[in-house]
């Protein structure tokens, strides 16, 4: 039976077992987007996690059937915005990414279960786990450009470790989305589990009394053999998708030149539609962004990622698309955005210092 140590109404359940302790995200009706508080509570079960030698491992799942993690709070940080409190956006973003980089650095095993929903700040918790389970329900993509922001939590470095040639810019600029399967092939994933095994999984990992070698790269490898049966192994190549975002994508520094490119495909012609309608609903300045960190952040460590994604932040949360794609997409929900400027031809002289 599961020990639940918090009150049913907290944002974070914390359950304590004999072994192991399991974070559960709690606010399914905002899709367990992260808030300040989320945050530092689970700051608080990895101070407890780490210092008590009984834990050997953490896992994170969300309540609630629609996700695991749809982000950080971005109505939140827009309203510190409004309010002029850059102070307030500042705090919520740098103790959101000291939470994501510590859970990178963990001394013990961290296992993600992503099903349903998962972007954003559920992005950054998957990425730092050993094991990262995702099943056919789960949808992961970065968003982030469409409200005029750009992907964060340490996905403008991560990326390049985890994916195919080229799929760090796709992905960050396009905003593509991934299903099931296709985040393990593309690296966002690293198993698949049927979703109708999902209680079982988790009651074996929260029952789980095996010792564990005291590493944490040894612990994770000992639980990801004893769970091997529950997975799927048949994950399918697409290399004809591959072979295009590399040839399109890898390695580009100009937006200008990845469209003028993508109109003389004469391939996949579908996925170069797909861009065209993506990009044209973007925040101009975000894409920009984007690509500029990528290329800057490709071969730094993981902390000077997170450093220079917080300047990005800084710089955007502070440039008037970011409150606009917010009001455009989540609070009116007129779906027009009017970005300044209107183009990205238009955007120069960004006063971005990384």
């Amino acid at each position: 039976m599961n020990e639940i140590n918090v009150q049913p109404k907290s944002e974070v359940l914390i359950r304590r077992q004999h072994g192991m302790m399991s974070i559960v995200l709690n606010r399914p009706r905002a899709l367990n987007s992260l808030n300040l508080e989320m945050i530092r509570s689970i700051q608080k079960a990895l101070d407890e996690i780490e210092a008590d030698e009984r834990y050997r491992f953490v896992l994170f799942y969300g309540a609630g059937e629609r996700g695991f993690c749809a982000g950080g709070d971005v109505k939140a940080l827009a309203r510190a915005i409004q309010q002029k409190s850059a102070l307030g956006a500042d705090l919520i973003l740098k103790q959101e990414y000291d939470m994501l980089l510590r859970l990178h650095g963990f001394p013990k095993p961290v296992i993600v279960i992503a099903d349903g929903i998962t972007m954003g700040a559920g992005l950054g918790l998957t990425a730092s786990a050993d094991m990262a389970v995702a099943t056919e329900r789960t949808r992961m993509a970065m968003p982030e450009t469409r409200i005029g922001f750009f992907p964060d939590v340490g996905s403008t470095g991560w990326m390049f470790d985890k994916c195919p040639a080229g799929y760090p810019e796709y992905l960050g600029l396009t905003g593509y989305e991934m299903k099931g399967a296709e985040t393990v092939r593309v690296g966002f994933a690293t198993h698949l589990l049927p979703w109708d095994r999902l209680p079982e999984l988790i009651n074996i990992l929260e029952g789980y009394e095996t010792n564990l070698p005291g590493s944490r790269n040894q612990g994770a490898k000992q639980l990801a053999s004893a769970l091997d049966p529950f997975f799927k192994k048949d994950i399918t190549a697409n290399t004809d998708m591959d072979e295009w975002v590399a040839t399109y994508f890898k390695g580009k520094s100009s937006l200008v030149e990845i469209i003028e490119s993508l109109r003389q495909c004469s391939i996949q012609t579908r996925l170069c539609d797909q861009v065209f309608d993506r990009l044209a609903e973007r925040s101009p300045t975000a894409l920009v962004v984007t690509l500029k960190l990528l290329r800057h952040n490709e071969h730094l460590s993981l902390e000077e990622v997170f450093q220079t994604e917080l300047s990005a932040a800084r710089f955007i949360l502070n440039h008037p698309d970011y409150v606009e794609g917010v009001r455009a997409r989540l609070v009116d929900k007129d779906g027009n955005p009017r970005w300044q400027p209107e183009t990205i031809e238009a955007v120069k002289d960004l006063d971005l210092k990384l």
